[in-house]
């Protein structure tokens, strides 16, 4: 309580002599500083919107443009505007606020920007169409032909100077609509060596029914797509591979990267996740300001799409009944963490800045050195991300759509990421490669299947001994966007932040760091038993609630009856 009087910005006590009012300095100034960062970002994220907008232009090729234009109007002593202010002076009464001089000025700077717009346009169309030749694909490796070698010149002259991380996104071409003759026969290629003789020969007949007859009218509807979307299958395959997909994500979907096998820079769990966490903000600070470099192919000339990296920090995947939906937030201050079976949020910003790795540190050892016990039903919650999607879609609207509940679910998926301190200790062993990396791997991939929200975008998971691994949603993003990332972090985290000889963060712990904040819950008493009892991913599927009160519930699971007391801490052990 003495926390929560102190972060409130102002008191007031009614007296017989007026209102007594009390200011709390401290709260005001974590307010403003907050507002201050807040407009830093939006100001930011416009200028990135600007400078991505134009390219591959820039205000200073603006400025060069219109000013060149005018001096060259004026030298020759020409109307910049070709008459276009004087045929606007007649309709509208400018001459009588206006001078001329200040007409030529204003029919300059008109003029000028225009010029300026369409020589954007024509650079930004020239980039599309040479991007859209992909003979360089099929050179010999270790030869560049004469065409190659042109076209590579070109495209580096019309791809402007220094690309931000979303530069090219207005000039990379539209993926091409293949004819249905290709489609048909790059698909009996693929099924040919998985059926016998008599059954291709019936494949080959469908194949060509359905390329004279549904075939055209479903590939003029791609073709319709393809005109008004950027990629005409990229939606689809995101929806109706990923996100419909009604079975569990984990191992099924989700993957993880491996921290340094032979590279243990401390075995404090603490400092860590202080470095690791810190590295990890400092690459989406870079990623909001889009100071992040596009990926290349071929001798960094071909840039890849990077719309993919939007998707990286403050994203969840949200369960629904049919299909599940990407839930995406501009900006998340905090992170969640969960250590033995209890969830916390973190914040990640005080003062009005991004916490250092000491401080971040202090903030882990707290966690760590929290002895208090899970609620009920909380040490087993995140094995619902775990499971089939539907059951969960339905808990989640029944049981985690108001209250507390929610405030504390929120307070996950609104999260820039997730971080679990795992209790286990994981790690390459020389003498025992094949045991220890099986170990390591399968800990990273599922744990114990209740201390990873596998929802989010990606967890990151230190263990006791120091070592770490991510584990990574699948539909928002390819594997290399997180690979991106986690090379940042691991280059960042022992030879740029490094560590005390103690094996703790450089930098010193902060005297009035607020602690993080324990989420708490209300969980119902089916859904205790439900996370309690291993039905292994099917989430009720064979539970059948006989009879409940405050005093005893009766469940019938699988064709067995169980009672259990709702006041009562339950585990599988018990049940």
């Amino acid at each position: 309580m003495a926390e929560a009087h102190q972060a409130v910005a102002f008191q007031f006590t009614v007296t017989p002599d007026g209102i007594d009012l009390q200011l709390c300095h401290e709260a005001l100034r974590q307010i403003y500083l907050s507002g201050l960062h807040s407009w830093k970002k939006r100001f930011i994220r416009f200028k990135n919107g600007v400078m991505t907008g134009v390219y591959p232009g820039s205000p200073g090729g603006f400025m060069i443009v219109v000013v060149s234009y005018m001096s060259y109007n004026k030298y020759q002593q020409l109307d910049p505007s070709l008459g276009l202010i004087a045929k606007l002076g007649q309709h509208i009464p400018i001459s009588r606020y206006i001078s001329t001089d200040s007409q030529r000025i204003v029919g300059g700077v008109l003029v000028g920007t225009g010029l300026w717009v369409s020589i954007i346009m024509i650079m930004r169309n020239v980039l599309k169409s040479l991007l859209s030749w992909h003979g360089w694909m099929y050179t010999r490796h270790g030869s560049v032909s004469w065409s190659t070698r042109v076209w590579m010149v070109l495209v580096k002259v019309f791809s402007g100077r220094k690309p931000m991380l979303y530069s090219f996104q207005n000039s990379l071409p539209r993926l091409p609509v293949p004819t249905i003759k290709d489609t048909c026969t790059r698909y009996l290629e693929s099924v040919r060596p998985l059926m016998d003789d008599e059954r291709y020969e019936r494949m080959e007949g469908l194949t060509k029914d359905f390329e004279k007859n549904l075939g055209p009218r479903l590939q003029w509807y791609l073709k319709l797509k393809s005109w008004w979307a950027s990629n005409y299958v990229s939606d689809w395959w995101e929806e109706y591979i990923y996100l419909r997909g009604r079975g569990p994500i984990m191992v099924n979907s989700n993957y993880y990267a491996m921290d340094f096998l032979y590279v243990f820079p401390t075995s404090i769990q603490a400092a860590r996740a202080g470095n690791a966490i810190h590295a990890t903000m400092l690459y989406r600070r870079k990623l909001d300001r889009a100071q992040i470099k596009p990926i290349y192919l071929l001798a960094n000339k071909v840039p890849l799409c990077s719309a993919q990296w939007e998707w990286m920090f403050n994203t969840t995947r949200v369960p629904g009944l049919e299909t599940d939906v990407l839930q995406h937030v501009n900006d998340s201050k905090h992170i969640a963490v969960y250590h033995k079976g209890r969830f916390f949020k973190v914040w990640m910003f005080y003062d009005g800045r991004l916490l250092l790795p000491r401080e971040i540190e202090q903030q882990m050892a707290r966690i760590l050195a929290d002895t208090t016990e899970p609620l009920p039903g909380e040490e087993r919650l995140a094995a619902l991300t775990a499971g089939d999607r539907t059951p969960w879609a339905n808990a989640r609207e029944t049981y985690f759509a108001r209250g507390k509940n929610k405030q504390s679910l929120d307070a996950i998926e609104k999260a820039a990421f997730f971080v679990t301190l795992d209790d286990t200790e994981q790690r390459y062993e020389e003498d025992n490669p094949v045991k220890s990396l099986d170990s390591y791997a399968k800990s990273l991939l599922h744990g114990k299947c209740y201390d990873r929200w596998f929802d989010k975008s990606f967890n990151l998971i230190v263990f006791k001994n120091g070592t770490m691994g991510l584990n990574a949603e699948h539909s928002w993003a390819d594997a290399p966007i997180i690979g991106h990332l986690w090379e940042h972090v691991l280059s960042m985290d022992p030879f740029k932040l490094g560590y005390t000889e103690q094996g703790h963060c450089c930098g010193e712990p902060h005297p009035n760091l607020p602690g993080p904040q324990r989420l708490s819950w209300d969980i119902a008493a089916e859904v205790v038993l439900l996370l309690a009892w291993p039905l292994k991913g099917t989430f009720g599927a064979l539970v059948n609630q006989l009879s409940c009160s405050d005093r005893l519930c009766v469940y019938d699971i699988a064709g067995h009856t169980h009672t259990y007391k709702p006041s009562a801490r339950t585990s599988s052990r018990a049940l």
